[in-house]
């Protein structure tokens, strides 16, 4: 990949190409030692936990999601050999390390609460109705350390408890719900579902709706896409690739 490539996620997910098969041993110039489940395994240094994993032998056929830090379904917990530290990660963005002891995380059992986002109000009433533990928070940091995003969860919780939904919405937009905030929380508190309470209110009641959304929607409604579409619907696959290729994309 050219050194002027800086998107790490790029770099995560051209470096999650298969290890499992193509690899001559004699080629692998470092070697590490780590134990899965309890199984000891020597695989090659720089892999992620998820490629090392592989390449010993397990198959993965969920919780494996995007392969590349976004979907937060390969929670991992682990400890380095010597460490007394109980550590957590995503095993696709995560280096193995020489002496690391893993086990793969399925889910978190976290309290969900069931609401109608259209019978809320923004602001501490609904989490003081559907969430009313997010007042235990200890304010300890452990969430925030915990969090494979760098997201400040003990800053956005702070936020809610005061009613601040459009801060807790802004603090917790890169949460990837997967998880590891609440599994570290002394105060069992399932951080990432109040944010994502926070967001639904946020996005329902105090952001405004964009004109040129609404004159799209008008557009549509009066059918100016209507021949379009259904020439769409009527193209070959082959055709829609090339389409699709050649479409006009927004530079960032």
């Amino acid at each position: 990949m050219p050194e002027k490539d800086n998107n790490i996620m790029d770099k995560i997910a051209a470096s999650n190409k298969s290890v499992v098969t193509g690899i001559d041993e004699k080629d692998i110039e470092h070697w590490i030692t780590i134990s899965i489940l309890g199984s000891e395994h020597k695989v090659p240094a720089g892999l992620t936990i998820m490629q090392a994993m592989e390449f010993a032998g397990y198959r993965f056929i969920r919780s494996c999601g995007c392969r590349a830090g976004f979907c937060g379904a390969c929670t991992t917990v682990y400890r380095i050999e010597g460490d007394y530290r109980l550590k957590t990660a995503m095993a696709c963005q995560t280096r193995v390390e020489d002496g690391m002891y893993l086990t793969q995380i399925p889910f978190t059992p976290a309290e969900r609460a069931t609401y109608d986002i259209n019978k809320l109000s923004p602001g501490i009433e609904a989490f003081l109705t559907h969430y009313p533990e997010m007042l235990r928070c200890l304010g300890c940091n452990s969430c925030t350390k915990a969090c494979p995003q760098d997201i400040d969860v003990m800053e956005y919780i702070a936020a809610g408890k005061r009613g601040d939904v459009a801060l807790m919405a802004e603090l917790s937009f890169d949460c990837i719900q997967c998880g590891l905030c609440a599994m570290r929380c002394p105060a069992e508190l399932a951080q990432y579902n109040y944010a994502q309470l926070a967001r639904r209110l946020y996005g329902k009641y105090e952001t405004p709706l964009p004109e040129h959304l609404k004159k799209r929607v008008e557009e549509i409604e009066k059918g100016k896409y209507n021949e379009e579409l259904d020439k769409l619907t009527k193209t070959g696959t082959e055709e829609l690739k090339k389409i699709y290729v050649a479409r006009d994309i927004e530079k960032e």
